[in-house]
């Protein structure tokens, strides 16, 4: 039995967000979980969370990941997501940061 290696790819998305008239962590979570429950609503291949900034209330880091057999994808769906958060007005994203992992790499 012959075996085919297959290409696997892991793309990873780090935004940095400024939030609008924060004024506490309960209103933090209230402006947040809505853009990581929309981006996993639109996107159900991704894995979403906020990932840093957690004990400030007017600056967020949301990390995206997915996984793919091919780069393409991976950036294609990367960059989906990235303007999907950008384009919402309560935000303004200060960075976007994307890395490509070829799953072969030790």
């Amino acid at each position: 039995m012959t075996s085919v290696a297959t290409a696997m790819y892991i793309g990873a998305l780090t935004l940095d967000l400024l939030l609008g008239d924060v004024r506490s962590l309960k209103q933090k979570r209230s402006v947040v979980r809505p853009i990581v429950a929309e981006v996993r609503r639109r996107f159900p291949a991704v894995a979403v969370a906020e990932t840093g900034h957690l004990d400030l209330h007017r600056r967020a880091e949301i990390g995206v990941a997915v996984v793919s057999a091919s780069p393409g994808n991976c950036g294609e769906v990367l960059e989906a997501c990235e303007r999907m958060v950008a384009s919402r007005p309560e935000i303004e994203l200060l960075s976007a940061r994307r890395s490509l992992f070829n799953g072969d790499e030790d």
